[in-house]
C-alpha cells in the first residue's frame, strides 16, 4: 500500500514518473483504451483515465495503447495488468527468456525483458535524475555515461527457492512466480551464468532424490572467478546417504568449480561440505573474485556481500577511483567498506586508507584480504599496498565528534546499503555548519566537538548507491547544508532486465 502511494506521489510531482507525457488522439480506440504515459519505479505502465485517476498497468510500456484488467481499485488509483495491446511501442522486444511474461506461472525474477536494453538504461537514468531533483532539490552539473555490461548471464549472486511439490512429484528450483509465493517452474534462467542455468534441472533431480527433500528450502548461489559455490539451506541434519549424493554431484560438476556449502541455521553456520576445498587451497580452488586493473584478488565466503554482477563491479571500481582522483599523498576513508572492494584498490593509490564497516565479521575478512594481497605483491610487479586500517562501527549512529576523531581525509568513498548514509552525511553537514558559525538544532549541539581547528572536510566525495531515493536524500544534505556541489552523476546497470537502479555521484567541496 505505502509503495503504491509513493509511486502515485512521484507521478503527481511532475505529471509522470519516467518519460514524457504523450498525447496522441486516436478516435479509433475503444472507449476503455488507456494510453501509457510513462513507467513507474516498478517498471509498470502509468496511464490516466478521463477523470484523472492513475492506473498502474503491469506489462505495458510507455507510448502504448492498451486495455487493462483491473485487480485493485482505490479512490485515486487502480492496479491493473495488460489485457490487450492495441498499439505497440517501438521499444518493445521479444523477451530473451521463455519463463518471462504475463502468463500464469511466469517467473518474477525480471521485470523489463520486454523493453529494449537501451531503453531500460534510459529509464533508469531518468529515475536517478528525477529523484535527485524532486527529493534532493539538486541536479548534477554533468551526467556521466551509464555503466553497462553483459545483459544476459550476468547474475553471479542469487537466492533460489527450493520446493518439493507432491502434486507434481518433482522439485522446483528458481525464483518465485510473478506476484506469488509459489516457486516458478523454470528449466533455465537467462540471467544466471550459463553453467549455472545448466545446473537447474540436474539440481532438481538431485534434491528430489534426497531424504531431506522436504526440509531444504533454499540454495544460494555465490559465483567467483573459478569457483561456483552453492549454499544448501537445510532445516534438519542431512543423512550420510544425502551427504554422499551431494559429494557425488560436486565431483560430477568439478569442471565448473562446484563447491557445496551447508547452512543448518543462520549465515554464521555455513561450512564447506568438503573442507579440503577450503580457504587454505590454491587460489583457483578458493571462492574469490579479482580486480585485475589493480592486481587485487578478493577471497570471500558465500554469505558475504559481494556484487551480483562481477563484470560491472570491475568497471564500477575503476570509474569510482578515477573520479575520486586519488593522489599519492592523500588519506582516504572508505565508508561501508565491506570486504574491501574499494578499500584495497584505494590502497594501491593513496598514502593511507581507513575502511569503516558495521560488521565485525566483514572487518576481520577485509583485514585478512589486505594481508593476503600485501603478501602476493611481494612476488609480483605491483608495489606494496598503502597502510590501511579497518574498524567496525555502527555507521547509522555516526556523530560529528566521532567524525572528527576519525581524522582528516582528503577524499571519501561512500558505498552504503539501501538505507543510505544519512547519519554520516548529517554529521558532516553539522560540522560544516559549525565551521561556518551558523546555528544547529539544539538536540544536536551536545554531539558536536568543541575544537575544529585541526579538522577539515574532504575535498571530494564519490557516493556509490543502490537506492536512488536515499542517494537523493543524502545529496540534498551535502549540497544544501554541507557546502558541496553535485558535480557528476550517472546510473550503473548492475541488474539488467530488473527495475533496480544502481548509481554513482560525485560531490566537490564548494568552498
Amino acid at each position: 500500500m505505502s509503495e503504491t502511494r509513493d509511486r502515485l506521489e512521484a507521478v503527481g510531482a511532475n505529471g509522470n514518473v519516467i518519460g514524457d507525457n504523450i498525447h496522441l488522439p486516436d478516435n479509433g480506440m475503444p472507449p476503455d483504451a488507456l494510453q501509457i504515459e510513462s513507467l513507474d519505479l516498478e517498471a509498470q505502465g502509468v496511464a490516466r483515465r478521463a477523470d484523472g485517476k492513475v492506473v498502474f498497468v503491469e506489462g505495458a510500456l510507455m507510448g502504448e495503447w492498451v486495455t487493462a484488467q483491473v485487480h485493485r481499485k482505490k479512490n485515486n488509483w487502480e492496479q491493473a495488468s495488460l489485457h490487450t495491446l492495441l498499439r505497440e511501442s517501438p521499444q518493445r522486444v521479444e523477451p530473451g527468456c521463455p519463463h518471462f511474461g504475463m502468463h500464469a506461472g511466469a517467473c518474477g525474477g525480471c521485470k523489463m525483458q520486454h523493453l529494449h536494453g537501451q531503453a531500460q538504461v534510459a529509464v533508469k537514468q531518468r529515475v536517478l535524475e528525477d529523484h535527485l531533483w524532486h527529493l534532493g532539490k539538486t541536479k548534477a552539473e554533468r551526467l556521466l555515461r551509464p555503466i553497462e555490461g553483459p545483459t544476459w548471464g550476468y547474475r553471479y549472486r542469487a537466492r533460489l527457492s527450493v520446493r518439493y511439490v507432491a502434486k507434481k512429484g518433482a522439485v522446483l528450483i528458481g525464483f518465485h512466480e510473478r506476484k506469488s509465493r509459489y516457486v516458478a517452474d523454470i528449466q533455465s534462467c537467462a540471467v544466471l551464468p550459463p553453467h549455472v542455468s545448466d545446473l537447474l534441472l540436474p539440481l532438481r533431480d538431485l534434491i528430489g532424490g534426497l531424504q531431506a527433500r522436504d526440509t531444504c528450502p533454499q540454495i544460494e548461489l555465490a559465483g567467483g572467478d573459478q569457483v561456483t559455490a552453492l549454499v544448501l539451506r537445510h532445516l534438519e541434519p542431512l543423512s550420510e546417504s544425502d551427504l554422499a549424493q551431494l559429494k557425488a554431484f560436486e565431483a560430477a560438476h568439478a569442471d565448473v568449480g562446484l563447491q557445496w556449502w551447508l547452512q543448518p541455521k543462520g549465515p554464521d553456520t555455513v561450512t564447506l561440505l568438503s573442507p579440503e576445498k577450503g580457504q587454505a587451497s590454491p587460489v583457483e580452488q578458493t571462492l574469490s573474485y579479482s580486480l585485475p586493473e589493480f592486481g587485487i584478488v578478493m577471497p570471500f565466503r558465500p554469505t558475504d556481500f559481494t556484487q551480483v554482477n562481477p563484470h560491472i563491479n570491475r568497471v564500477l571500481v575503476d570509474r569510482a577511483l578515477r573520479l575520486l582522483a586519488v593522489q599519492s599523498t592523500d588519506r582516504v576513508i572508505d565508508w561501508f567498506c565491506g570486504l574491501g572492494n574499494f578499500t584495497l584498490p584505494l590502497a594501491t593509490q593513496a598514502s593511507s586508507v581507513l575502511g569503516v564497516e558495521g560488521s565485525e565479521a566483514l572487518v576481520t575478512r577485509s583485514r585478512s584480504n589486505w594481508t593476503y594481497n600485501q603478501a602476493r605483491r611481494t612476488t609480483s610487479p605491483h608495489q606494496a599496498l598503502a597502510p590501511t586500517e579497518f574498524v567496525a562501527r555502527n555507521l547509522f549512529e555516526m556523530t560529528p565528534a566521532q567524525l572528527v576523531a576519525d581524522g582528516v581525509a582528503d577524499r571519501w568513498l561512500i558505498d552504503p546499503p539501501r538505507e543510505g548514509a544519512f547519519s554520516l552525511v548529517k554529521a558532516l553537514a553539522d560540522l560544516q555548519i559549525q565551521r561556518r558559525g551558523e546555528t544547529i538544532n539544539s538536540e544536536d549541539t551536545a554531539l558536536l566537538p568543541t575544537d575544529l581547528k585541526q579538522w577539515t572536510p574532504p575535498r571530494r566525495i564519490v557516493y556509490v548507491s543502490c537506492n536512488p531515493a536515499t542517494l537523493a536524500r543524502d545529496a540534498g544534505l551535502l549540497v544544501h547544508r554541507a557546502g558541496y556541489l553535485c558535480s557528476m552523476a550517472g546510473m550503473v546497470n548492475m541488474f539488467p532486465h530488473t527495475a533496480h537502479v544502481e548509481s554513482m555521484a560525485v560531490f566537490d567541496l564548494a568552498e
